[in-house]
């Protein structure tokens, strides 16, 4: 039950009540015991950060019981909201390794003999996504003989497809800390800052500036904070740009990737700028950028589609001339931590990947990202920001100004 001080907190999450909610749909498709091994059900369940292996153990009835990596159990039981009993950690040792352990908790402490095991399994481009191996599978089955597994880890994202007050206000927050570090970069390479600097120094500039506002990870898997300059901005479809140790050059782009993580939500967003000058092929490009990326904001709204959004501004682009220059895809999905790039509901045409006639409905968050790239010419910007799906449009959660500046 909640307590009046987390009533009063506007980062509370209900955490019970999320799993109450698994468990309805539990007793509904006839699931006896949830096996959740996704660091995206790790965080939408325990609210707490779970960097090693970790699975959690959801019974029809009663509280969950999360098994990770002995080092690492405490600390995240005194992170999560369950309490020590129900985090429990395993190790390399005789009937201490996970398997053997939840094996044993499934028969001997919720003392089921057989049912159906809910567990989750599929593909993702996203490499932490913790889906159960063939190996952990196989082990599984063999110690649970009397058990039926079935896939399901659609409950758990149908279930956190919308957002609560609590989780959107953590996603505010983030975005908060994130334009701190935009901030902190645009001061830093003004008045010819940038001259002598570095890629990584960028980063380091952002990072420090987020940390200092409360920002707990650099979350991107794609090297933290992603910095890219002169040609690197441009490179087709390059969407990961780990800063590297290339120095700022003048007449250049610069393109500001940054990261920022609060209370297990995630704030992202993409900055853009021209380094001393500007030509005006380069700011041809820029306004090309621009335009696209405001008419993008002002599409989003609850029931457009992925498809309708992607048809729409890849018309603009061949009205305007610059179809060649965009990445055909505006957008990329965002949750809790481990839910990065899941988009509305994985139940379209091809397994696993966003259904793209996928209605947006009021209170989900995506990530609106553009990429707009033109190799031949060393240039490309990005733009990425989480949006709130409001009913009449979208709420940009990065308040820092859209546009493509030139530093001296």
């Amino acid at each position: 039950m909640m307590t009046i001080n987390a009533m009063q907190d506007p980062y509370s999450i209900d955490c019970p009540g999320r799993v109450s909610q698994i468990q309805a749909v539990m007793a509904r498709e006839n699931i006896d015991v949830y096996l959740g091994s996704r660091l995206r059900t790790l965080s939408w369940v325990t609210d707490a950060f779970c960097p090693w292996r970790s699975y959690v153990v959801i019974p029809a009835q009663g509280l969950p019981t999360v098994f990770t990596f002995v080092i690492d159990a405490a600390r995240v039981a005194d992170d999560s909201w369950l309490d020590e009993d129900h985090v429990l950690g395993y190790a390399p040792l005789g009937g201490m390794d996970q398997i053997t352990q939840i094996a044993d908790f499934i028969t001997e402490t919720l003392r089921l003999k057989k049912g159906r095991v809910g567990f989750e399994s599929g593909m993702s481009n996203y490499l932490p996504e913790g889906n159960l191996t063939l190996y952990e599978y196989e082990s599984f089955r063999s110690v649970l003989p009397e058990f039926e597994f079935v896939n399901s880890h659609h409950i758990v994202d149908r279930l956190s497809l919308i957002k609560d007050q609590g989780t959107i206000n953590r996603f505010r927050e983030a975005s908060r800390i994130v334009d701190c570090g935009h901030k902190a970069v645009k001061e830093a390479i003004s008045g010819g800052g940038w001259k002598g600097m570095t890629e990584t120094e960028i980063a380091g500039i952002a990072a420090l500036a987020m940390r200092k506002e409360g920002s707990v990870w650099e979350w991107s898997f794609t090297g933290g904070n992603e910095i890219a300059s002169g040609y690197r901005t441009g490179l087709a479809g390059g969407a990961c740009t780990p800063a590297t140790t290339r120095k700022l050059s003048q007449g250049e782009p610069l393109m500001v990737d940054i990261h920022a993580m609060f209370k297990l939500c995630l704030g992202d967003h993409a900055h853009n700028y021209l380094l001393g000058r500007a030509t005006d092929l380069q700011l041809l490009h820029a306004r090309n950028f621009i335009d696209i990326v405001s008419q993008t904001l002002k599409t989003y709204s609850a029931g457009i589609s992925p498809v309708a959004i992607a048809e729409r501004m890849m018309e603009l682009a061949e009205t305007k001339g610059f179809a060649e220059h965009m990445v055909p895809g505006f957008e990329h999905g965002i949750g809790m931590m481990g839910d990065e790039w899941r988009i509305g509901m994985n139940d379209g045409p091809l397994p696993y990947w966003t259904n793209p006639e996928h209605a947006y409905r009021e209170n989900e968050v995506v990530i609106c990202a553009l990429q707009y790239a033109c190799p031949q010419d060393d240039i490309g910007f990005r733009y990425e920001n989480p949006i709130l799906i409001t009913k009449d449009g979208c709420e940009p959660l990065s308040k820092f100004a859209l546009g493509v500046e030139i530093v001296e």
